[in-house]
């Protein structure tokens, strides 16, 4: 964490000074803003803290109930989740309060008394050991609490505007601020009154029955719900030996899909209510608590539950539905005009909670769009970028439905129905990296690129997540992960990787690194504000492939020790050296003639280029930044 640079911090650094829209914020909803998200979700939220490191663009967050939600419906956060928490500053946070999965037991009837069931197998929940980060499970109201307290300490200074709901919008077209949205008060000393705000942009964060997925004529399409689930959060006394373990449980009477919750004593059940008859008109959602806990006992003979307090149950059919497009822009238009209103999360896909995927994706839908608007509304990028959002999130979504798919209807087969004894934990092991977060791969757009120079770093896939890994820092001689250093501060990183030479000796490194901090044709001559941080837009590294002891730091080339703040101070912590016994080039497959991987705001690959490609990678950010 970079501080100090603007004099002496003596309290939170977390807190950012405020600034832009950020000072002085206004209680009150003003009459025009350039961001109106709506709804105070994992979509949502995630969008709002990206947006407060934007304090020169007026964002504001409104939610129909009167105050913070207090129980949330979501629990499951996967690693790519906690990955995306470290760039907002509180992956360890919530990794030291979350239920921790490290594996999953699967129970099914047993063959001389299928009337019980039996434990068959415990795999352990990350076989390939593909993140550093854990399997967690923690309420969603606490992960709506951490992206709150980041956006109130960034400069931004957004916090949520409460007890205000959507009714309607129109995309006037007229002005500065075209969408004309009709809002009313649903609490406090306005309820009950309309009033209108014109926005330059809406986001609609704001459920499966989305008003303002409505208001733009987008509907879900898909398969209708056939099949019931009583979900209940419960405290209870059991002789069931794998309460404190994820569990898929298959016997005669039904299936569970058992999930611990954090504080040692809560878990989740998901338990099988059967199939919904087509003209059941949702008459299955008035199962009773007490019929759920019944039934869950009939499944887990010849163990029981006895619940003795319940914090939260419902019932709900599983259904997969996807909306064609995540903004406003007709299909026959694509291209041809700015998208003013966007849609994420259960608004424009939903599916069933086995898999543990819909906060989880959301949130991606809200990185994803965040510091796409923020690089538009501050002059940094052209308005084209925001047509990557749906082109990008809408196929992720589809191959997520399709996955669900697949897995929920595993879960509530019947064992006999099943091709064999053991294809449910099987499909969970090979499936492993889809639940994960880590299967999205962005396709060539104007923010990715071609797989032309893969080879120059094969372990860093573009299109794919960051993979982050250790190297050692040689200011301090830390050893560090290099991809915890970024920050969701809206940058792209540029991580190059060093050729043969050490620091000092002539090398195509060194005239790389000539190249990138002087030549007119650089991203960082050309697109770096005048006056502004050396590493305002591009944070920059360099890994070089010696021992840390053999890097001297100030042979290093300027580019890696930007200077910083009013005093122009030197930022040391941007040079790495590899460690004796975990070589990042060897780990990631990074050629030893060196590479140049490019990384977007929301942590995935969007380049991977030899050192010699200057002329490739000064085009590729063409199309990506407005000269300033």
């Amino acid at each position: 964490m970079q501080f100090h640079h603007h004099g002496y911090v003596s309290g939170d650094p977390t807190r950012e000074e405020a600034s832009g829209f950020g000072v002085d914020r206004p209680e009150e909803l003003p009459d025009a803003v350039d961001v109106l998200i709506v709804g105070s979700g994992p979509a949502g939220m995630i969008l709002a803290a990206q947006l407060s490191q934007f304090p020169e663009v007026n964002a504001r967050i409104i939610e129909r109930r009167p105050g913070r939600l207090e129980i949330g419906q979501a629990d499951g956060i996967q690693a790519r989740s906690v990955e995306t928490f470290q760039a907002f500053g509180f992956a360890n946070s919530i990794i030291d309060e979350a239920y921790h999965l490290t594996e999953m037991c699967f129970w099914k009837p047993d063959p001389h008394s299928p009337e019980n069931i039996i434990r068959t197998a415990r795999p352990v929940d990350d076989p390939q050991g593909i993140s550093e980060f854990p399997h967690l499970i923690v309420n969603q109201a606490r992960v709506l609490d951490h992206f709150a307290q980041f956006a109130k300490n960034s400069p931004g200074r957004i916090v949520p505007d409460y007890g205000i709901e959507f009714l309607d919008l129109e995309n006037t077209g007229d002005g500065e601020y075209p969408v004309s949205v009709k809002l009313r008060y649903t609490s406090g000393e306005h309820e009950g009154q309309e009033r209108t705000v014109r926005a330059k942009y809406v986001v609609g964060c704001d459920g499966a029955r989305s008003p303002v997925r409505q208001s733009i004529g987008r509907t879900l399409s898909g398969d209708t719900a056939n099949h019931a689930w009583g979900v209940m959060d419960v405290l209870a006394t059991t002789d069931f030996p794998d309460i404190r373990t994820k569990c898929a449980i298959q016997s005669i009477h039904g299936s569970i899909l058992h999930i611990p919750r954090e504080g040692g004593h809560l878990f989740r059940m998901y338990v099988d209510l059967g199939e919904v008859a087509a003209d059941d008109n949702h008459e299955v959602r008035k199962t009773t608590i007490e019929d759920i806990i019944a039934k869950a006992n009939a499944i887990l003979h010849p163990y029981s539950v006895d619940v003795k307090n319940v914090a939260w149950h419902s019932v709900y059919e599983v259904g997969h539905r996807l909306t064609d497009k995540f903004d406003d822009v007709p299909a026959d238009q694509s291209g041809q005009r700015t998208p003013r209103v966007f849609i994420t999360g259960d608004a424009c896909h939903t599916h069933s909670a086995k898999a543990g995927q819909g906060m989880n994706v959301s949130m991606q839908d809200g990185f994803n769009l965040g510091w796409k608007l923020g690089h538009v509304l501050s002059g940094t990028s052209p308005e084209s970028l925001l047509s990557t959002y749906s082109a990008e999130r809408q196929v992720i979504a589809k191959n997520l439905i399709d996955f669900d798919k697949e897995w929920s209807s595993l879960m509530a087969a019947k064992p006999e129905d099943l091709p064999d004894a053991s294809t449910l934990e099987d499909f969970y092991v090979k499936t492993a990296e889809f639940p994960a977060g880590f299967m999205t791969e962005y396709t060539p757009s104007m923010i990715t690129s071609g797989t032309e120079h893969q080879g120059a770093a094969k372990g860093f896939p573009v299109g794919k997540r960051f993979h982050s890994a250790r190297a050692h820092r040689v200011c301090d001689a830390v050893p560090s992960q290099i991809g915890h250093e970024a920050t969701a501060d809206g940058r792209w990183r540029i991580y190059v990787f060093a050729d043969t030479p050490s620091a000092g000796e002539p090398s195509q490194l060194a005239d790389f690194a000539e190249w990138f901090a002087q030549d007119p044709s650089s991203p960082q001559v050309r697109y770096t504000p005048q006056g502004a941080d050396d590493d305002a837009v591009f944070d920059t590294k360099v890994i070089y492939q010696q021992p840390h002891v053999a890097v001297e730091i100030n042979d290093v080339p300027r580019i890696f020790k930007p200077t910083v703040g009013p005093f122009k101070l030197t930022y040391l912590e941007k040079v790495y050296a590899t460690l004796p016994d975990d070589d990042i080039f060897e780990e990631r497959e990074v050629s030893r003639d060196g590479a140049v991987v490019v990384v977007r705001p929301d942590q995935y690959v969007a380049a991977v280029l030899p050192l010699s490609a200057t002329d490739e990678l000064a085009r590729f950010f063409e199309p990506i930044f407005t000269e300033r």
